[in-house]
């Protein structure tokens, strides 16, 4: 094999609970993970070289720190018939928008090297390889609605073929996930709404209002551009977007909830 084709999708977060936090400064979560049909395209592309050569449509990421060029490097080193190699990355899905951008072309990259270089890598290891660059990678690796808890590491998948439509919309504005989780840290946030079960519970049962009448996402409680969100909300109730029980709108904002350490 020379070369291999792989669609990396986007993710969003039906529901997101900050729990708790580890001395290690990680955030401990809960949250029911959905993949969408919104995808970037990685081309892997084996090289006569011995070095990784990125190319991606958005220049800012076709940089050393990219976690794709860390993942290379990182299974270079432990396994040693891997050689130089290409990849061109398509970026389709929006940067800062909540969606997993970064964290599932790490995943995918990850599962294209295993096939590409005859690794033989077992679910423990490409895990565990992706968890320590990010726990939020390991989601990632899974096609299909899931929950996870921990930092973002332990999974429980969820059974359901409950189908429906969504409309991403990415607003003009950006939030840096570490600010986010310290302005979460600043407020001390009393108890939050457990939506984790109800929201399992309706993927399993295709239940769709049971679905919007739980949907949450701790980061909407510090956002600061609440007008724009609520702007985007009024337009959404007048298009027809489904509404609560009660006949309030439950937005879900997307933000990035990548798991980086939040000093």
């Amino acid at each position: 094999m020379e070369q291999v084709y792989l669609k990396a999708r986007a993710k969003i977060n039906l529901n997101l609970e900050v729990i708790g936090k580890r001395e290690d400064n990680y955030h401990m979560i809960r949250s029911v993970f959905q993949k969408i049909n919104l995808y970037d395209e990685l081309y892997l592309i084996k090289t006569n070289t011995n070095d990784l050569e990125i190319q991606c449509n958005v220049k800012e990421l076709n940089k050393q720190e990219n976690i794709i060029n860390k993942a290379y490097t990182m299974l270079k080193e432990k396994y040693k018939n891997i050689t130089g190699i290409q990849v061109i990355l398509n970026k389709r899905i929006p940067m800062q928008a909540g969606l997993g951008g970064g964290s599932t072309d790490c995943a995918s990259f990850i599962l294209g090297m295993n096939q590409l270089f005859d690794l033989k890598l077992s679910k423990v290891e490409i895990e565990n390889i992706g968890k320590s660059l990010g726990a939020d990678v390991i989601p990632c690796f899974y096609n299909r609605a899931l929950l996870a808890e921990g930092i973002g590491d332990e999974i429980t998948p969820i059974h359901t073929n409950c189908k429906y439509y969504i409309l991403v919309i990415k607003p003009q504005m950006k939030c840096n996930t570490r600010q986010m989780y310290q302005k979460i840290d600043e407020k001390k946030q009393g108890k939050q709404p457990e939506h984790s079960e109800k929201i399992m519970q309706a993927l399993q049962q295709n239940n769709l209002a049971l679905l919007v009448d739980h949907l949450y996402n701790i980061f909407e409680t510090v956002v600061e551009e609440k007008q724009t969100i609520e702007a985007i909300k009024k337009e959404l109730m007048k298009q027809g977007a489904m509404r609560k029980l009660n006949d309030r709108f439950r937005f879900m904002c997307l933000w990035n909830i990548s798991r980086e350490k939040n000093s």
